[in-house]
């Protein structure tokens, strides 16, 4: 893994342990869930003293999702859907909180729906049925969802979780320019892939299409060098000295020779160009 890659994931890292940071409920969060809890209980004790029951137990609210919560009771009760409607709708006003929400009576013993309604700003989506009806007398816990809050954290953790895949997905899309020239297995012969040439370096040559084009061995030296570093500036002192002088030669101005009969070989294709970075050395543009 080059540093490159090594620095983006860092980056990545980084802006996971951001996601997770904001991503913990913050303070306005806290004290509407307080706010919640307390209401809830007192929305409890009303429906308990409504059916003349003033011992029975309200067990601790809990908040079991994103705006949504759950009051339980001690002991079975009964109750007239309508008392429970108005009810938690003055300890809801009374403790300022959102008009919008639904509610779900839930049997403790199966987990099925025994009664709901819900709550909007207009009557004509407001949903209360069966009024008049008095649920038999069992187990219950009350649900209650805000169905418009949108919580702060909740919305910085939905952007950070976009801007991280949009990272990686950039990330991957610059290391797959990178692997433009690949070495690829064919008839049992190794070339490399370069734009709509094939390089067969064992062999010193170019093939496009049913055309062989033939390479000298210092040509072919250089284009191995070119392929394994594509679209990055490669110095001259680099190529004179991995072509020439590891081999013991001096050479002078050679390398422009090879490199513009280089250059002369590829001009069939336009994607690709080998060109002079003055007074640097030479870069295969893909």
């Amino acid at each position: 893994m080059n540093k490159k890659r090594i620095y983006l994931y860092s980056v990545l890292i980084v802006i996971g342990l951001l996601i997770w940071q904001f991503s913990k409920p913050t303070k306005a969060h806290k004290q509407f869930s307080e706010k919640v809890k307390i209401a809830l209980r007192d929305a409890g004790n009303k429906l308990l003293l409504s059916e003349k029951d003033s011992t029975s137990l309200i067990l601790p609210v809990k908040e079991i999702g994103n705006s949504k919560y759950e009051l339980s009771f001690q002991s079975q009760l009964t109750f007239e859907p309508t008392s429970l409607v108005s009810i938690v709708e003055n300890s809801f006003q009374k403790a300022a909180l959102p008009g919008q929400y639904r509610v779900e009576v839930i049997q403790c013993k199966d987990g099925e729906v025994g009664y709901s309604y819900q709550m909007t700003r207009s009557e004509e989506t407001t949903i209360i049925p069966c009024n008049g009806r008095v649920l038999p007398k069992n187990c219950y816990t009350v649900q209650v969802r805000f169905t418009e809050i949108k919580t702060a954290y909740t919305n910085i953790s939905t952007f950070l979780y976009g801007f991280i895949i949009m990272i990686f997905i950039v990330m991957e899309l610059f290391f797959l320019r990178k692997k433009t020239v690949e070495i690829l297995p064919e008839n049992d012969e190794t070339y490399a892939q370069l734009g709509s040439f094939q390089f067969y370096p064992d062999q010193n040559k170019l093939i496009k299409e049913a055309t062989e084009i033939s390479l000298s061995k210092k040509e072919c030296e250089l284009l191995k060098i070119f392929i394994a570093n594509p679209n990055q500036i490669v110095t001259r002192d680099e190529l004179t000295k991995k072509v020439w002088e590891d081999n013991g030669v001096i050479v002078g101005r050679s390398l422009d020779t090879y490199i513009s009969k280089i250059r002369k070989k590829l001009k069939e294709d336009d994607a690709i160009k080998l060109t002079n970075v003055h007074g640097v050395g030479y870069k295969l543009e893909i």
